[in-house]
């Protein structure tokens, strides 16, 4: 018999609203599951049991009147503990925030809130973000469900680990050079980074960048799109959010693909992959070809993304953390580059992005999408603080091994993680989905019609 805490998000919402199942008895499955298995995964740093609990009550009694909030109505979430929540501890994983409780929500946990999902926790990420491996020295490391001695990828680790392990059914994120996309990878589970504007994102200090975004986490596509819905929106408070509701993201996803004009990169123009990470993304290209995709491989060439990223990712890092007392070797090496950036630096990237875009707009006029690998390697080591080697080429610092996502983040285009195999040792391995600017529910029905094809995600960690 499935237990409450393995349906998924869509499963879920369909008993709480025939009212087979209350969101106090989803709530108190979610955090016995939570009690069985946190303790080894170090997901959820901050667990709020009672204020969850209450909060299903008062769930359960507007459903009773017939008061139905949202598309989340009932729903555990969790959020990222780089989201500020009212009450609520909040530290971003740094040493310097230890102690620190906001006093507003975040603008996506207050549109969560408002679609009936109920907090149940915090989950783990490196200090404000910084890398794809979650580890801050407040709460230690997030280990990867499937090998515990392994990471769970970043920065959005702890929320992958936490819906790998059936924990929550939805978690939220962020994604700057790839945290919604490499801990979904890394987990087998399904990231989505929206395109920029597509989900409320507020910056007080950097308010027309739009290389960082928020966005959904989930164990399948139906899920995400389930969460887009709730989440999607115009927020007057980002000068470039998107006028458009989240109404187009509602489940069902239709799964036709055939016909779909898809560029498959084995590489993404010469980065070296992981032998088995690249066997697994081209059984997802034939899965693809199988749908009745016309899948054509390319030789796409997005180097000039490399320098772009850098000097917006420093100079935001200077811009947002400089002077902050204590902080960590990555957090302060991005600062140090930061504090090296001048003028020119920033009219480089500025021009190297533009052609970017412009070239990618004609290349999505030729296909539909943009089929790659997520991460250049499997899960590594869980006491590596980054991977040094690829395929027999040495990284030189710990930002390099992640260019198969980073690269993708600054084309201003929704991109997904969805699980597509594992490795011979039986580690998680998902394949990018990439579409023109604001495709994002083209990008989901694709990954919905290769997740159907699969079902990878329904391998579930040897912990469960």
């Amino acid at each position: 018999m499935t237990e409450l805490h393995d349906l998924t998000a869509i499963e879920m919402s369909e008993l709480l609203r025939t009212r087979k199942v209350g969101a106090v008895e989803l709530t108190e499955a979610c955090l016995r599951r939570i009690d069985e298995v946190n303790g080894e995964v170090n997901a959820i740093v901050t667990l709020v049991a009672d204020r969850a609990l209450d909060r299903a009550r008062q769930a359960d009694a507007d459903l009773a009147r017939g008061h139905w909030r949202g598309p989340l109505h009932g729903l555990p979430v969790a959020h990222k503990d780089l989201a500020d929540t009212a009450g609520v501890r909040t530290t971003y994983g740094s040493r310097a925030f230890a102690d620190h409780v906001p006093t507003e929500d975040d603008p996506l946990v207050r549109r969560i809130r408002d679609a009936g999902g109920i907090m149940i926790g915090k989950t783990n990420t490196p200090e404000f973000g910084t890398g794809s491996h979650t580890v801050n020295e407040v709460f230690g490391a997030t280990r990867n469900p499937y090998d515990l001695s392994r990471s769970a990828g970043g920065s959005s680790g702890g929320a992958a680990a936490a819906l790998a392990t059936r924990m929550v059914p939805l978690a939220d994120g962020s994604d700057m050079g790839g945290s919604l996309r490499n801990p979904a990878s890394f987990c087998n589970v399904a990231g989505l980074r929206p395109t920029p504007g597509r989900v409320p994102s507020r910056s007080a200090t950097a308010a027309w960048l739009t290389l960082p975004v928020s966005g959904p986490m989930a164990r399948t596509v139906g899920d995400l799109a389930l969460f887009m819905s709730a989440i999607a929106g115009f927020d007057p408070a980002s000068p470039y959010s998107i006028r458009e509701d989240g109404s187009a993201f509602a489940p069902p996803l239709g799964s036709d693909v055939a016909g779909v004009r898809i560029a498959f990169s084995p590489d993404l123009g010469g980065l070296p992959v992981d032998p088995e990470t690249a066997r697994a993304t081209a059984e997802a290209a034939a899965v693809l070809t199988g749908l009745g995709a016309k899948v054509e491989q390319v030789d796409l060439d997005l180097s000039d993304a490399e320098d772009a990223f850098r000097i917006y990712r420093a100079w935001y890092y200077a811009l947002n953390f400089d002077g902050i007392p204590g902080v960590g070797p990555n957090v302060a090496w991005n600062v140090e580059r930061g504090r090296e950036i001048i003028g020119a630096d920033l009219a480089r990237a500025e021009r190297l992005r533009t052609g970017l875009f412009h070239r990618m707009r004609a290349f999505f006029d030729d296909y539909d999408f943009l089929v790659a690998p997520v991460s250049q390697v499997p899960p590594f080591p869980v006491d590596d603080p980054y991977v040094t080697e690829v395929a027999g080429q040495p990284m030189p610092d710990y930002l390099a091994w992640m260019r198969s996502c980073y690269w993708i983040s600054v084309l201003h285009a929704p991109a997904m993680s969805v699980p597509c195999g594992f490795t011979s040792g039986g580690l998680p391995v998902g394949v990018q989905i990439v579409g023109r600017p604001w495709a994002d529910v083209e990008v989901l029905r694709l990954g919905h019609a290769f997740e159907r094809a699969t079902e990878h995600w329904r391998r579930h960690p040897a912990r469960s």
